[in-house]
């Protein structure tokens, strides 16, 4: 009996070992990568708790406007995360919706900040009318997704078009045309209360998943034309995606948006409780915080480089200049004259 028991507890500890389980369990505010390997799939789990709560609770935006700002945030945590190098993921839509303007910063290899500008009487009349999806909210226009690696290198710049599509529809076409990668994404944003907390909290997960098998030897062909499966001038009709793609992407669909936002569910768990029979490996978690990039050095370069000095004496109110960071509403001040040359 005493064998047996040992055998079954090095069985569990071997299995939980090749989970990549072997540590304790990840919490919010971190990104956990993890692979498919009998499916070629690679993918990343993010748990947002008390940073987007930070981001969203600000500038104190209507339910619908943080929601939307939240998935947004979700959505650059999940590719941000996956840059090997230290520099800057941009998302950017700039739309004709009620949300006219959605603004997160990655920089890596942790920092998130974000913004969202909307139309106040727009908005309210899209509630009234019961338009409030993602995609209504953002309307017609772009979405830009930027990668800045510094001063000395070229920035990439990847633009996929709105059109009354959620970010997760969009996000899938982004990787399908511009970067010929099968992709899925599930996010879901949320507000929970506990018990004696004097207001809601904002939370929110996501995973991502991609087709990427291992040393680069592809199990599919490639995509069909530009990767857009409903152009008849470029889709091939004999194209079929990869049976472990295919399963990959069939488990995470069974994901709803509870699971994604619960507070007591990890990422670990929640990887575990898709992907367990297929096997599943997850990787050290990659914490994430709410970092704000703005400083009064820079303002103050940018002031000086960028303006003249009746530029300054116009900005100038009382004698003083006041710059307010739009995403963490730090305020800056200060004296027009301080830009002027010394003798």
């Amino acid at each position: 009996m005493t064998t047996m028991t040992t055998d079954t507890t090095t069985m569990t500890e071997n299995l939980m070992s090749a989970f990549g389980l072997d540590r304790p369990e990840s919490g919010d505010d971190s990104v956990v990568p993890f692979t498919l390997e009998k499916l070629d799939t690679r993918g990343r789990s993010v748990r947002l708790g008390e940073a987007l709560d930070t981001i969203l609770t600000r500038h104190n935006y209507p339910a619908p406007v943080a929601r939307l700002l939240g998935e947004a945030v979700v959505l650059a945590a999940l590719i941000g995360s996956s840059l090997k190098f230290e520099g800057r993921f941009i998302m950017q839509t700039q739309t004709d919706g009620p949300v006219n303007l959605l603004v997160v910063d990655f920089d890596a290899p942790d920092g998130l900040r974000g913004y969202a500008r909307f139309d106040h009487d727009a908005l309210v009349k899209a509630a009234e009318e019961g338009r409030t999806r993602p995609g209504e909210l953002l309307g017609k226009g772009h979405l830009a997704m930027t990668i800045d690696q510094g001063p000395h290198t070229e920035r990439y710049q990847g633009i996929v078009g709105l059109d009354g599509h959620s970010l997760e529809e969009v996000a899938h076409t982004y990787f399908m045309q511009s970067e010929q990668i099968p992709t899925q994404v599930r996010m879901a944003v949320a507000e929970f209360t506990k018990k004696g907390d004097h207001r809601p909290h904002w939370r929110a997960g996501g995973v991502l998943i991609q087709h990427l098998p291992e040393h680069g030897m592809s199990h599919m062909p490639d995509l069909p034309g530009d990767g857009n499966f409903d152009n008849p001038e470029t889709a091939d009709p004999d194209f079929e995606e990869a049976d472990g793609w295919n399963e990959a992407r069939s488990l995470m669909s069974t994901i709803d948006d509870l699971e994604l936002a619960d507070p007591d569910l990890s990422s670990e768990r929640l990887l575990f409780r898709l992907y367990h029979e297929t096997g599943v490996r997850v990787f050290t978690p990659l914490p994430m915080v709410e970092r704000c990039s703005c400083s009064a050095e820079r303002i103050e370069d940018m002031l000086a480089t960028s303006f003249t000095a009746e530029d300054r004496e116009e900005m100038a109110v009382d004698g003083e200049i006041e710059v307010v960071c739009e995403f963490c509403s730090t305020a800056y001040h200060f004296n027009p004259h301080q830009f002027d040359p010394k003798h």
